[in-house]
C-alpha cells in the first residue's frame, strides 16, 4: 500500500546526474589509424621530395588526428613532424628557391599542437638549418605563438631584440596571441614591445636619412602595434600614444569589470 503511494512522487523525483548526461567515452590511445599515418607519412617523406605533395597530405590528416588523440598519440605525433626537419631536400624549386613546402606545413601545423608542440617548436628556431631559411624561421616564430602557452612567451620576448627585424616582426605579432594568460604575464608583454618600438621610433627621428633605421621601423611597427592592440583591448595607433597609456595604465587592474 505505500509502495502505491508513494509511486506517483518517484516518478517526479529528480534523476541523478549521472543519468542525464553520460560523461563522454574516454580518449582512445595508441590507436592504429594513427600509427598508418606516421608510417606513411616517413615513407613519403624518404623519396627525398618526390613525393612531398603525399606527404603533406598526411601531415594534414595528422593535424585533425590530433585533436582526438590521446597523449602517447599526440606525442608520437609531434614527433613525426619534428621528424620531417631533419629530412634533406637536395632540389629548388627555382633557383635560389629551396623546397621547404614539406617543413612550412609541418611548422604551421606544429602551432595547433600546444603544449606538446612548444619545446620542439623552440628548438628549431635555434637550429642553424632553419636559420638559414628566415621565411621558415619565421613560421615557426608564429606557430609558437599559435600554440597559446604560456612557456613559449620568454623564447618570443627573446625574438623582438632580434637583429633581423623580420624575426622581430614575428615575435612581435606571435606574442599578440597571449591575450588570455594571466595579466602579469601580459604586462610585461606590453613593456616589452613598447621598450622595443620606442627605442626603433627615437633611431628613426634621430636619424631621418638612415635607410637602415626606417627600414625596420618599417617591418616591426605594425605588428607591434596589432600585438599591443589585441593584448590590451587599447586602439591607439600612434606610438607615443602608447607611451603615454602604458604610464597612465601599467599599474591598473586590466580584468577590473568596465563600468
Amino acid at each position: 500500500m505505500i509502495a502505491n503511494l508513494l509511486l506517483p512522487l518517484v516518478t517526479w523525483l529528480p534523476l541523478p546526474a549521472a543519468s542525464l548526461a553520460q560523461d563522454p567515452p574516454p580518449v582512445q590511445d595508441e590507436r592504429p589509424e594513427v600509427k598508418t599515418l606516421i608510417d606513411e607519412l616517413k615513407e613519403h617523406v624518404k623519396q627525398r621530395g618526390e613525393e612531398d605533395p603525399q606527404a603533406i597530405e598526411a601531415v594534414d590528416k595528422l593535424y585533425s588526428e590530433f585533436s582526438k588523440s590521446g597523449p602517447k598519440d599526440q606525442k608520437d605525433i609531434v614527433g613525426a613532424l619534428v621528424d620531417c626537419f631533419d629530412a634533406k631536400r637536395p632540389k629548388e624549386l627555382e633557383p635560389d628557391v629551396p623546397d621547404d613546402r614539406l617543413y612550412m606545413a609541418c611548422a604551421v601545423a606544429l602551432g595547433g599542437m600546444g603544449p606538446e608542440s612548444v619545446k620542439p617548436l623552440t628548438k628549431l628556431l635555434d637550429d642553424k638549418d632553419v636559420k638559414k631559411n628566415l621565411k621558415l624561421d619565421r613560421q615557426i616564430a608564429l606557430s609558437l605563438g599559435k600554440t597559446k602557452d604560456e612557456s613559449a612567451v620568454k623564447e618570443l620576448l627573446y625574438l623582438l631584440k632580434n637583429p633581423a627585424p623580420e624575426m622581430q616582426a614575428a615575435g612581435a605579432e606571435a606574442l599578440g596571441e597571449f591575450g588570455e594568460v594571466d595579466q602579469k604575464t601580459r604586462k610585461k608583454i606590453v613593456d616589452e614591445i613598447i621598450k622595443i618600438m620606442m627605442g626603433q621610433k627615437t633611431k628613426v627621428d634621430n636619424s631621418p636619412t638612415d635607410p637602415e633605421a626606417a627600414q625596420r621601423w618599417s617591418v616591426i611597427s605594425g605588428p607591434m602595434i596589432a600585438s599591443l592592440q589585441r593584448l590590451t583591448g587599447n586602439e591607439e595607433n600612434v606610438p607615443e600614444e602608447w607611451q603615454r597609456w602604458w604610464n597612465k595604465n601599467k599599474k591598473e587592474d586590466w580584468d577590473a569589470p568596465k563600468n
